[in-house]
């Protein structure tokens, strides 16, 4: 088989093999814990998509569990809760992944099933068309939550015209379109095994992880897929009026790849502006003047740009002063903030990264796709001292340099008074 194994320094236990045509796995057995979370992850998603293939990825991951040529639906669901277990798929922009956890003696089971589904599926016409209509029901369903449509709508206006910035459950007429043809030909050019990554963590042992990865992905060709079109952020906006009590608004500046060495100081800043109850808008917007009953900044990075953005609700008599405070606020944060709030954004982060890393079922999702990302784990210890390495300078750079971006702006509702996006710039120039 021409396995080539490597122990990387992220944990004594981590374990990784390479098969030959490429496919990456991945173990990391946890001492004291009796189940095991087991997946796989693919590299590629929404973006990886063509524009008349919107929404593919996503319809794919909801096909996996209806039917392959030895299980059906019913029995693919009945072989995973009869254990006790729990099977489960997830679409994002640049990934998509199929996991299950169960205890550890059905780890062999839950890998067949999850082999089987990625290799075998039949994409029954029946099955295909009433999975179609569900999607659709979701996708009207966001189309009925104002504080989803306007995150689309964001992305959208921030990558204007590309795949990075199309929504991932696709459109209505891209959704109706498809067909077991083209879901073959997406499945044959994007998921290829150098894209693939078999993880496990908990109750596992790499040996029959690896035995299983190979029977089922072994004979997978050793193709290359196409590189997804890449990120280029644009800014601009869209304005949706409609008669609701609420508006909803998200504004936006360019954010960086997790790739960029400013990553960190523009997250930081990201947390300390709106990540939490003791972040500058949520004090100003929420606690002094009770203008939102939630506000949020965040700070999306891809492979190869990234995104920034603020989002919060408001009523429409209130929305000037929202988006005036705001903004003054963020202007304000990338010049003055100061150590103590770099201090407990760095132990925010530290709690989040740590706290994720105490369940096989986070030890897989970090394990997987940093080795897509990166082709290695990176151990925490590494990442530690990159979030303690950032100084206040770094952070105020970061956002000075952020903030000359061009702006973004996405907004529903009774939305009638908001500023145009010069005077949306022109304030954020203020920095």
């Amino acid at each position: 088989m021409n396995q080539h194994f490597t122990t990387h320094a992220a944990s004594p236990s981590l374990r990784t093999t390479r098969l030959a045509n490429g496919v990456t796995v991945v173990t990391e057995p946890m001492p004291g814990v009796a189940t095991a979370s087991l997946g796989v992850w693919v590299g590629a998603g929404s973006r990886n998509e063509r524009a008349d293939e919107a929404g593919l990825s996503h319809l794919i991951e909801h096909m996996a569990f209806k039917g392959t040529r030895t299980r059906s639906a019913q029995k693919i669901a009945e072989e995973i809760e009869n254990v006790g277990g729990e099977i489960n798929a997830a679409t994002s922009t640049e990934g998509t992944s199929y996991t299950a956890r169960v205890l550890g003696e059905d780890a062999g089971l839950a890998l067949d099933v999850i082999g089987d589904i990625l290799t075998d599926s039949v994409f029954d016409a029946g099955e295909l068309a009433r999975e179609k209509g569900v999607i659709l029901q979701e996708y009207a369903a966001v189309e009925d939550t104002p504080d989803d449509v306007v995150y689309d709508a964001f992305t959208e206006a921030a990558f204007p015209d590309q795949p990075v910035g199309r929504p991932i459950l696709g459109r209505p007429e891209t959704i109706r379109s498809f067909d077991e043809a083209g879901i073959r030909a997406y499945l044959a050019r994007e998921y290829t095994p150098d894209r693939i990554v078999v993880a496990g963590a908990g109750a596992v042992t790499h040996e029959a992880i690896v035995e299983a990865a190979e029977r089922h992905f072994g004979a997978l060709p050793a193709t290359v897929a196409p590189a997804a079109v890449p990120g280029v952020y644009g800014g601009g906006e869209r304005r949706m009026p409609r008669k609701l009590e609420q508006a909803n608004l998200v504004i936006g500046l360019p954010g960086l790849s997790f790739r960029d060495d400013r990553y960190y100081a523009l997250h930081m800043f990201a947390q300390v502006l709106g990540g939490g109850l003791t972040s500058r808008l949520w004090q100003e917007v929420r606690e002094t003047r009770g203008l939102a009953y939630e506000i949020q900044a965040f700070h999306w990075p891809f492979s190869d740009c990234g995104l920034f953005g603020i989002g919060a609700g408001t009523a429409g008599a209130d929305l000037p002063e929202l988006v005036d405070v705001t903004l003054a606020a963020t202007a304000r944060a990338a010049r003055d903030l100061a150590e103590p709030e770099i201090a407990r954004a760095k132990a925010q982060l530290k709690v989040s990264l740590l706290s994720a890393l105490e369940t096989p079922g986070g030890r897989i999702e970090r394990n997987a796709r940093q080795i897509l990302a990166w082709g290695r784990v990176i151990p925490a210890g590494e990442v530690i001292d990159k979030v303690d390495a950032v100084t206040v300078a770094d952070v105020r750079a970061a956002a000075a340099a952020m903030l000359k971006g061009a702006p973004t702006l996405a907004a529903i509702g009774p939305i009638r008074k908001l500023p145009t996006l010069d005077k949306i710039a022109a304030a954020l120039g203020a920095a």
